[in-house]
């Protein structure tokens, strides 16, 4: 059975890994690596997207870091408790066209017995920003 570190029940500890672990793939832009942090049959909201399964999360993926041009994020806990966690987060990205965005979201996240996050619910607002005004670089 597939396992993925640390597992719930969660402490402020394993909660605060659970939370860079994500920040850390996601950083990676690698949407094959990301995937596997979920289940099979993952549910996710995204703004006004639904996702389900991890080749629907795959393709969600390939398409946002194609169009999100020098994505960099930074997630921070929020709350949690038994098997969910709360974050708040922030990234920046440019489009094509070299306009910047900062984007802030929460998200709340239920994971399986094993560690596979089962449930993903996003909810995202973006702003235009300068290139010179950017957090994360």
């Amino acid at each position: 059975m597939e396992k993925k570190f640390p597992l719930p029940p969660f402490t402020l500890e394993t909660a605060t890994q659970k939370v860079q672990l994500a920040e850390d793939a996601w950083n990676s832009k690698d949407p094959e690596r990301v995937s596997l942090a979920y289940t099979t049959d993952t549910e996710w909201r995204n703004r006004s997207q639904f996702i389900n399964g991890r080749a629907e999360v795959v393709n969600f993926l390939t398409a946002k870091w194609e169009r999100e041009l020098d994505y960099r994020l930074k997630k921070e806990l929020w709350t949690f408790t038994g098997n969910r966690i709360a974050v708040r987060f922030f990234y920046e990205w440019h489009d094509m066209h070299g306009q910047w965005f900062r984007s802030y979201g929460n998200e709340m996240w239920e994971f399986n017995e094993n560690g596979l996050m089962a449930k993903r619910f996003a909810s995202i607002n973006d702003i235009t920003i300068q290139e010179a005004d950017r957090l994360l670089r």
